[in-house]
């Protein structure tokens, strides 16, 4: 990630699976405290800052330890508010929005804490809030659904955890803007076919 120099960082969610009895969460796996996750992520740098919003994962787990672990290494935990970015010559309002099944998202009160007409980014973990999204929002972006994790010849992917049916990659639907990530990691089964992990860099440029 620090080798592309990002501007900004968008962490999506879901940092830890288990707990801490012993059981890991993961097919195989060992549960790995959020302390150890975090001083990972301390290594992310960008100018415009390392944000991040806890997944449904987190908040089954302990959302507010995860958080406390995350602010320990300097990354900024968005859930339901926001933050003007002040990029010289086009600033804009960032948006994190609390996770979709498990810690009340609220766009509205989000979006009364911006003022002014700068653009305005979301980011988020389950990207079925994107229905409720008003126009003044440019793009939003979202994790949560592995892209499938899975996706089988012929079948497609067997399970994917989104109502509005969204994997991944761009979506447009009645003018709103949303990118869904496959991220890096797997949910339960230790297992991806078909569906790369990935790190996304995203170039966005001013409408014409």
């Amino acid at each position: 990630m620090n080798a592309e120099q990002p501007d900004l960082v968008l962490l999506l969610g879901d940092y830890s699976i288990g707990g801490p009895n012993g059981s890991s969460g993961v097919m195989g796996g060992r549960f790995v405290p959020p302390e150890e996750t975090a001083v990972v992520l301390k290594n992310l740098h960008a100018p415009l800052g390392v944000f991040a919003v806890l997944g449904n994962h987190d908040w089954w787990f302990d959302a507010e330890r995860i958080a406390r672990a995350l602010t320990s290494a300097s990354i900024t935990v968005l859930d339901n508010h926001s933050r003007r970015i002040d990029r010289p010559g086009a600033a804009f309002w960032l948006g994190g929005i609390a996770d979709y099944w498990t810690a009340g998202p609220n766009i509205t009160r989000t979006l009364e804490q911006m003022d002014g007409s700068e653009p305005v980014l979301l980011f988020t973990h389950n990207p079925d809030i994107v229905p409720d999204v008003p126009e003044r929002v440019s793009l939003t972006i979202a994790g949560h659904t592995h892209g499938g994790q899975v996706n089988l010849p012929l079948i497609g992917s067997p399970i994917v955890p989104s109502d509005c049916g969204y994997t991944r990659g761009h979506f447009v639907e009645q003018g709103r803007h949303l990118f869904v990530t496959s991220g890096v990691g797997t949910s339960i089964i230790p297992v991806r076919f078909g569906v790369r992990p990935e790190i996304v860099i995203l170039t966005l440029v001013k409408a014409p």
